[in-house]
């Protein structure tokens, strides 16, 4: 009866704030229509992307231990097991779109808000966008050799790539609904494939155990601890995804329950699988040929099944390229939204499209950036400096639990305030600090990018304050209040 009262109230009214969770959804423009199984694929296929497939190589390069780099995988996904439950208690008390950019500019400051929605701009999402697609494009073209055309490939292969980005936006486009219906045969397909890899790898390919107490030859011998940490940043970059249904808390059913626990679910079953391609990998090729390879999984399945196998993994990788790609349409757009609507981004990017409920102009933007990002090139910069910039501002979202009101989930906030925010607060730290030391002058760019939004704030800050849409005309223009 109340949720009836309310309903009728917000169709006359358009302005009254109800106690229910599907009126705050109206409120924002958004509608609550996902629930805990497609927001843990949303999860999901946001982490498994790129870094899974490209980066054990280069960790073992560094590291020279395969046993290290294995340990050092289960130790980043633990610490993504601390980030996500603390975000699950700040995205069940504030279940709105724009992840941390709602939670720092509510328990801190617009600013830091900003900052952090400035950074997920250009290098949250649209880089990986960009990386991702290319990377689809470089698998098939692996497994599609003919697509090879001498000079041309190269234009071929960003061609390709974005066409994804164009096909996968024109699909979430047309509403959440049929976009996580997608979204959820991407994933399913695509863990179900990792899983049929690791367990033919284990039970019919051609490996051996012992290259796990084998040594490669690192690197670097005289900064082991400041190696450690930039491994584990490359690590946490592979993780990075565990927040992902934070981004999109205004279109979650019940989002004080299936928020947290999309989150949580997520990221273990992310860790389980990266536990399990690591080890095979290790299994299946010698450290010495591992080592400073990119292109692991195609010389895993080699190493396997021979030959013939690497274009089965090759269109495996593609596949998974996909999901993520996917993925990255879908949240990385809430957050320009969030920003927009708050009057601290453009304000067209504010628009929802009035039938199908989606931010459609945030959703296209984004993929214009990405897609110059694919035609010039120039996201392979961004990507050096990723991990440091994406690793600044969870730390303090995740000591903001500390900040919730008291009435939030105190049980919860028990368990996070005494030790997951504190963990990850200060394991992530100290990773950044052993990062910056070992790589100077990426990390000095990427704290100068964040630097750079300080005045665009300002700027965005002033000529919003002028004249802010009221919320009349935010829901006439299918605009969120």
């Amino acid at each position: 009866m109340v949720a009836a009262v309310a309903g009728i109230k917000r169709m006359i009214l358009h302005m009254s704030r109800t106690s229910t969770e599907d009126s705050r959804s109206d409120q924002n423009g958004l509608r609550r229509s996902l629930g805990l199984f497609p927001a843990t694929n949303i999860v999901v296929a946001d982490m498994i992307g790129a870094g899974i497939f490209t980066t054990s190589g280069l960790l073992l390069a560094e590291l020279g231990s395969p046993s290290l780099m294995i340990i050092l995988w289960i130790g980043g996904g633990l610490l993504a097991l601390c980030g996500a439950l603390c975000y699950g208690a700040l995205g069940a008390a504030m279940p709105r779109a724009g992840g941390e950019y709602a939670y720092l500019s509510e328990l801190y400051h617009p600013l830091l808000g900003f900052l952090t929605g400035w950074i997920s701009f250009f290098v949250g999402f649209s880089a990986p966008l960009a990386a991702s697609s290319l990377g689809f494009s470089e698998y098939l073209a692996s497994a599609f050799p003919t697509l090879d055309l001498g000079f041309r490939a190269g234009l071929w292969k960003k061609l390709i790539a974005l066409g994804v980005i164009a096909a996968l936006a024109t699909i979430h486009m047309r509403g959440l609904e049929l976009g996580s219906r997608i979204q959820n045969y991407l994933t399913v397909g695509k863990v179900g494939l990792i899983v049929a890899l690791v367990v033919a790898g284990f039970g019919l390919g051609q490996g051996d155990l012992a290259n796990l107490q084998m040594n490669a030859a690192p690197e670097s011998t005289d900064s082991s601890w400041r190696v450690v940490g930039l491994a584990l940043m490359w690590i946490m970059f592979a993780y990075s995804g565990w927040n992902a249904s934070g981004y999109i808390g205004s279109e979650i059913k019940s989002p004080r329950r299936n928020l947290p626990l999309s989150l949580v679910i997520g990221t273990g079953v992310v860790l389980v699988l990266y536990f399990a391609l690591n080890v095979l990998y290790v299994f299946a090729v010698p450290p010495s040929l591992l080592e400073g390879e990119i292109a692991v999984g195609g010389l895993a399945a080699f190493h396997l099944f021979g030959p013939t196998a690497e274009r089965a993994i090759s269109l495996l990788i593609a596949f998974a390229l996909l999901s993520a790609i996917s993925s990255l349409i879908i949240i990385g757009p809430r957050v320009y939204y969030a920003m927009a609507r708050d009057g601290r981004f453009f304000k067209a990017v504010a628009r929802v499209h009035p039938v199908h409920r989606v931010p459609s102009t945030a959703i296209v933007l984004q993929c214009i950036i990405a897609g110059v990002m694919v035609l010039s090139g120039t996201f392979e910069q961004i990507l050096t400096y990723m991990g440091f910039c994406l690793g600044i501002f969870p730390i303090l979202a995740v000591l903001g639990v500390f900040r919730l009101p008291r009435r939030e989930g105190q049980a919860s906030r028990t368990l996070l305030a005494a030790f997951a925010a504190p963990l990850f607060a200060t394991v992530s730290l100290a990773i950044l600090i052993l990062a910056f030391f070992e790589r100077p002058v990426e990390s000095s760019v990427a704290l100068a990018t964040v630097g750079v939004g300080i005045p665009l704030y300002l700027l965005f800050t002033r000529s919003s304050n002028r004249s802010l849409p009221t919320e009349a005309d935010t829901h006439e223009k299918g605009v969120g209040p």
